[in-house]
C-alpha cells in the first residue's frame, strides 16, 4: 500500500473529483479500470485526480486496488481489510513486515506473519533478510525473524526462548462445534501449524480465532509445543491424533443429539 497526497486547488469545481467522491461513497475500494470507466479518461488522468484527493493502494493483489486515504479504519498494527483486499498504513508489504518484526517483543515466525498479514510472505522475508532490513535467527529448528538492530534482536531472541520454555497457559476449550472444526482443519492441513490451520479456517469462512485454535491444540496435546511457537516436532503424529479425536467428538456429539 502506498499513500499519495497532492495539494488540491478548488476541488468543488472539479467534476472528476466530484465523480470519484460519489463513486467512493458507494464503493470503498476499486481497481484502476473501474475508475477509468467512471471518469472515461486514461489511467494517468485517474492517478492525477486521485493524487489531488489523497489515496491508498493495497499491499495485496499486487497493489491493484485503491481507496481514498480517509477511508480505512486501521487496527493497532496499521492494517485494514475490505472484501479480502488488504491495506497498510505503513506502505508496502515490505515496509509493513519490517514494522511488525521490529515491534514484536519476541520476534515473529513466518507462520505468525503470514497469519497476521493474510498472504504469502516467504519471498518478502527472504528479500528483507538479504537486504539486511531485518535479521533471522534459528531457534528450535525454527527461523525467527527479528530486528536488524543487534541489541533489539538479542532481546527478541531471549524473549522467544523464554516463551518456548514456559508457554502461556491456553484459554478455556471452545464449544464442541469449534473443537471439531479445528481438528478437521488440522487433518486437512498439508503441514499442520497455527498459520496453516488459521488460513484454512479463513478460506472456509469459519469465524474461529487463533486463540481458540491454540486452546484446542494445547488441550489435545497435538505436539510437544504450542504451534504459536513454531514447533516442528511430532508433526507426523498430529494428523493421526486429530483424526481419532475428531471422530470421537463427532460420535459423542451424535450420541448427545
Amino acid at each position: 500500500m502506498l499513500l499519495f497526497v497532492v495539494t488540491m486547488t478548488d476541488s468543488s469545481s472539479n467534476s472528476s473529483v466530484k465523480k470519484l467522491e460519489s463513486f467512493f461513497r458507494h464503493r470503498l475500494i476499486a481497481r484502476l479500470d473501474e475508475l477509468q470507466r467512471t471518469l472515461d479518461v486514461s489511467g494517468r488522468t485517474v492517478f492525477r485526480v486521485l493524487g489531488r484527493m489523497g489515496y491508498l493502494s493495497s499491499y495485496s493483489h499486487a497493489g491493484k486496488y485503491y481507496t481514498l486515504a480517509r477511508t480505512p479504519s486501521f487496527d493497532a498494527d496499521g492494517l485494514w481489510a475490505h472484501s479480502g483486499v488488504l491495506f497498510s498504513s505503513h506502505g508496502t508489504l515490505r515496509n509493513t513486515v519490517v514494522h511488525l518484526v521490529n515491534k514484536a517483543w519476541a520476534g515473529h515466525t513466518h507462520a505468525e506473519l503470514q497469519d497476521r498479514l493474510r498472504l504469502r510472505v516467504y519471498d518478502t522475508l527472504h528479500d528483507l533478510v538479504a537486504a539486511r532490513e531485518i535479521g533471522r535467527a534459528e531457534i528450535e529448528r525454527l527461523y525467527l525473524y527479528v530486528s536488524a538492530e543487534p541489541k533489539t534482536a538479542e532481546a527478541q531472541v531471549a524473549a522467544r526462548q523464554r516463551l518456548i520454555a514456559e508457554p502461556p497457559r491456553p484459554g478455556p476449550l471452545p464449544d464442541a462445534a469449534v473443537v471439531i472444526e479445528v481438528l478437521l482443519a488440522v487433518i486437512h492441513s498439508p503441514k499442520p501449524d497455527i498459520g496453516e490451520v488459521a488460513a484454512l479456517m479463513r478460506a472456509q469462512g469459519k469465524a474461529i480465532t487463533p486463540k481458540q485454535i491454540e486452546a484446542v491444540w494445547a488441550h489435545y496435546e497435538l505436539g510437544k509445543k504450542s504451534p504459536f511457537h513454531g514447533d516442528r516436532g511430532g508433526e507426523a503424529a498430529v494428523g493421526a491424533s486429530a483424526r481419532g479425536l475428531a471422530a470421537s467428538d463427532l460420535r459423542r456429539s451424535g450420541d448427545q443429539g
